[in-house]
């Protein structure tokens, strides 16, 4: 038809506009045909089409027209032109003026007719570029939509329109948020994951503390259905979530392409202590993904043990995984892992980390924590494996407690032994390295879970201390600079990470209820419970005495600390060790205490340990003067 217009119009004679029509129409539908395949402009969707819609109807009459063009040329050239000039501009207008046609007004029957009269909740999206009205047209196109978007709230400066397809645009300002979601009786707003960054520096406070409640869109890419043309469309509604604390929390996405870790860890056999816990297993997977040889799998714990098999075996069928159930304090056991599979990397995070429960079982936690690491380290060295890293903790800087104070004897123990034998074999050296951090999101009794249990089950959320701050870190982000930090190292450096800015806990809990729609005070209280044994206010990731210096990654640092000596270390350690073993609790605090000066108890029946250390320095101090 758009060929019989075309020729009519520039023949106006019935007898010539037929000739060789059918060899026309034959080319058109064929080019056509193949350009729209190409284009795939088959795929749009007709209730959600927008500006990519039209983009590929441009491409298809584009491509169609340059196609006519050239089999004009050739035409022309043996025997007589097909098409006249203008002939393709005539039918490249219609043709796109059709096809876009078409797409509206089946866009419009489709949205008069199924769209359902039940109750949709009045939303705002943020923002008026070009994927926030993408997703209100789509949210509003929906059949069986959940969300009415009834404005756009621009961030950018004032826009010279005032609506956009029919959705009103309000400029944001953080003094009349209340009166611009009243206006629209509306208490939600949604945003884009390109605008998490935004959401995180502080943006979404404004609308916590007027009880706005936060969505959002988990990718942008679920607008692209180009895969999905075959199956069930899914709904835009159904892809809007609830943002959670973790995603304010958060930093940006950690992507394990880093080629200097790939080298390192790609065909190699790795050994993972505590690989069922938090820190352990998140390593085991970005190990696996790295490409590693084989993984032993080393941990006490056998049920978290059989869920890591089962994920291992569905994410990573091609990857040769060990379980080896092992205690960290039976050396010989431990033994018999490097025996057999002769690790090059060895990542030790087995340890006990739950502060009041270990300052209730002191001995457990040298036997684990610092003979567990001994035991580690010793066989490393032993079977020459190429690097060992250890996980510590800022709760080894300025100890307040049994835990924190584990942790740094240990880290004593593992620098002092790379440095003595740095002396004593420069050759085949394994590198020993720490790296330490602090709170990860959502690990195993972090607060986080705590907190949304209880406020799941109704409140109250407690908290030990109003004032009380800590650093967060997501587990990804954490064990991929472990990672980074193990293979950039050379031995004998611990490694700290930049934490972001710290988080004061009450706070947390705060905005963790008005995410939950709730109003703190009113549905769900806050209680102060008091400090626990050895815990303290804030933690810290450098003593007042260290110093660091930067490396590659601006988000990791290397702390100049204290060197000791490896002999001195081992009589001190083999007595502590000692004092666990016979459950000599006040012996063993004591010669911690001595051992690591700097770690004074805090809310904790053992201050009077310190009392008794403070009692003895001064009687020292009279005895020397006299």
């Amino acid at each position: 038809m758009i060929l019989l217009i075309a020729d009519a119009y520039r023949y106006n004679d019935a007898n010539i506009f037929t000739h060789n029509l059918l060899v026309k129409f034959v080319s058109i539908v064929v080019v056509y045909t193949i350009t729209n395949f190409l284009t795939r402009s088959y795929q749009c969707i007709i209730r959600l089409s927008v500006m990519e819609d039209l983009y590929r109807v441009f491409l298809t009459v584009t491509y169609s027209t340059i196609i006519l063009f050239l089999i004009n040329i050739i035409t022309s050239s043996v025997a007589t032109q097909l098409f006249s000039y203008w002939n393709l501009i005539f039918i490249a207008a219609i043709s796109f003026s059709i096809l876009l046609t078409s797409r509206l007004a089946i866009k419009y029957v489709y949205m008069k007719f199924n769209t359902k009269t039940t109750y949709r909740k009045p939303i705002i999206v943020l923002g008026a570029a070009l994927n926030s009205i993408i997703l209100a047209n789509a949210l509003k196109g929906e059949a069986q939509g959940k969300f009415d978007p009834v404005a756009l709230l621009s961030i950018s400066e004032k826009k010279n329109v005032s609506k956009v397809n029919g959705i009103p645009i309000e400029n944001y300002n953080p003094e009349k948020i209340t009166e611009i979601f009243e206006r629209y009786n509306c208490h939600t707003l949604v945003f884009l994951s390109t605008q998490i960054e935004l959401m995180r520096s502080g943006f979404a406070e404004a609308f916590l503390k007027n009880n706005i409640t936060i969505l959002h869109l988990n990718q942008v890419e679920e607008f692209d259905f180009k895969d999905n043309t075959d199956a069930k469309i899914p709904e835009v509604s159904s892809h809007i979530k609830n943002i959670q604390i973790e995603d304010l929390l958060g930093r940006d996405q950690i992507k394990n392409d880093n080629p200097l870790v790939m080298s390192n860890i790609n065909h190699q056999n790795v050994l993972i202590t505590g690989a069922a816990g938090s820190i352990g297993s998140e390593i085991v997977r970005q190990v696996a993904a790295l490409g590693a040889n084989t993984i032993i799998l080393l941990d006490q714990a056998e049920t978290p043990m059989h869920y890591m098999q089962l994920e291992m075996e569905e994410k990573f069928p091609d990857t040769k995984v060990v379980l080896f159930i092992a205690d960290v304090q039976n050396k010989e056991r431990v033994e018999q892992a490097f025996k057999l599979y002769s690790p090059r990397f060895v990542f030790h995070a087995a340890a006990y980390k739950h502060v009041p429960m270990m300052e209730n079982n002191p001995s457990e936690a040298i036997l684990t924590n610092v003979m567990g690491t001994k035991n580690v380290a010793d066989l490393a060295l032993k079977y020459k494996a190429y690097k060992f890293v250890m996980i510590s903790t800022d709760k080894a800087v300025n100890p307040t407690n049994i835990m924190g104070a584990t942790k740094r004897i240990a880290e004593i123990y593992v620098q002092s032994l790379f440095f003595n034998q740095l002396q004593n074999d420069n050759t085949n050296v394994t590198q020993f390295i720490t790296t330490r951090f602090g709170n990860v999101l959502g690990s195993n009794g972090s607060v986080i879970p705590r907190f949304r249990q209880q406020i799941e089950d109704g409140g109250p959320v407690t908290v030990t201390h109003k004032e009380i701050i800590r650093y967060f870190m997501t587990i990804k982000e954490a064990c991929s600079l472990v990672l980074e930090a193990g293979c950039m190292g050379n031995g004998g450096e611990i490694y700290i990470f930049d934490m972001g800015s710290p988080v004061k806990i009450y706070d947390l809990a705060c905005r963790m209820i008005t995410l939950a729609g709730l109003t703190v005070g009113k549905d769900i209280k806050i209680i102060e419970t008091g400090l626990r044994p050895g815990e303290k206010l804030y933690e810290e990731l450098l003593n007042d005495k260290e110093k660091t210096r930067a490396t590659m990654n601006h988000k990791i640092m290397i702390a100049k600390v204290q060197q000791y000596d490896y002999n001195s270390v081992c009589e001190n350690i083999s007595n502590i060790i000692n004092c666990a073993s016979h459950s000599d609790i006040h012996k063993l605090v004591l010669s911690m205490k001595h051992f690591v000066p700097e770690y004074k108890s805090m809310n904790s029946k053992f201050e009077v340990i310190d009392k008794e250390i403070s009692t003895e320095e001064k009687e020292g101090i009279t005895a020397n003067k006299s």
